[in-house]
């Protein structure tokens, strides 16, 4: 069985966030805002380390996946610890990857997101911050969620019913283009995060 501590502790960030060091094993294979995710090479599992000032997030990511442990939509914990999570790695693309590469994405990638993230209700969780970076197509076909530490907030979360609305009344008609630069997805993104911040304020 691998140490998973101590290959979280082979992890060494700059003063920038910036992974300057990490165990031969691990492969980097993404960067968030709160962590990086490593694939744990010749195994089936990715390693989320947090940044030092992001660390208490972990905490409260792994009582969200095991609260939705045996629940088919999303990874199964294996690990936790003070900075890091050890999850199944999820061989796929993402709905992003899918829209700049020209991937069709269908009424079932949909309906199967919707049936996830009810299937989080049901466990006493509220679904938030669901967007296109974080919902895996998998090579089998199949829908997977990641990155599921803001699921207890209390807030209303509108961003998947927004992105659902744009994906019926836009990109299923005949004329929309299926594949979408990512620049243009990135600036659609921003301008999203601006006027959800916009109405916040207002409200509040």
């Amino acid at each position: 069985m691998e140490n998973y501590k101590k290959l979280a502790e082979s992890v060494k960030f700059t003063d920038k966030n910036k992974v300057h060091h990490q165990d031969t094993s691990l492969e980097l294979i993404g960067t968030g805002r709160s962590a990086v995710v490593f694939k744990i090479r010749s195994t089936n599992k990715a390693l989320k380390v947090f940044y030092p000032d992001k660390s208490k997030i972990a905490k409260e990511e792994a009582m969200i996946y095991k609260r939705l442990a045996g629940t088919p939509y999303f990874p199964t914990l294996y690990e936790d610890g003070e900075n890091y999570l050890v999850i199944d790695y999820i061989d796929g693309k993402t709905i992003f990857e899918c829209l700049v590469n020209g991937v069709r994405v269908t009424r079932d990638i949909i309906n199967e997101v919707d049936a996830a993230l009810s299937l989080a209700r049901e466990k006493g969780l509220n679904p938030s911050d669901v967007h296109l970076r974080n919902l895996i197509v998998t090579s089998e076909g199949q829908m997977k969620i990641i990155d599921v530490a803001r699921f207890r907030q209390t807030k209303d979360c509108t961003q998947w019913r927004d992105l659902k609305r744009a994906f019926y009344s836009l990109y299923e008609k005949r004329f929309f283009p299926k594949r979408i630069p990512e620049f243009l997805l990135n600036m659609i993104a921003l301008l999203y995060k601006k006027s959800a911040f916009f109405s916040l304020s207002k409200e509040q």
